[in-house]
């Protein structure tokens, strides 16, 4: 008799049990938030895919190719400040400015 009282007890603890693990598995609300980056941008605008291999200089350092960086695909993030651009390919120089950028700005060179 009392087994039969045991056994019923632990199928009422078993149900009970599994109803948690179920409602454990209910995955609540979840807010996604993002950070946007205000760092300056700079991209190019190429006259002729030849100067797409034009080497980007940026403050004495090589960061990549013309090409890497064309204007609606992709751009390369700055600091905030001064910065001195140099653009070379072929034995020539495209561009060798000074610029300023402040945050949140995308500024765009021509190569022509």
């Amino acid at each position: 008799m009392m087994f039969k009282g045991l056994r019923g007890a632990t199928l009422v603890l078993g149900a009970l049990m599994a109803g948690v693990s179920l409602t454990a598995c209910v995955q609540m609300p979840t807010e996604k938030q993002s950070v946007v980056s205000l760092k300056p941008q700079i991209s190019f605008r190429l006259a002729h895919e030849s100067l797409a291999n034009a080497a980007v200089v940026l403050d004495g350092l090589q960061v990549g190719t013309a090409g890497q960086f064309q204007a609606g695909q992709s751009a390369l993030q700055v600091e905030p400040g001064m910065h001195q651009l140099l653009v070379q390919g072929n034995g020539s120089i495209f561009i060798n400015e000074k610029f300023y950028v402040g945050d949140g700005v995308t500024k765009t060179f021509d190569l022509r």
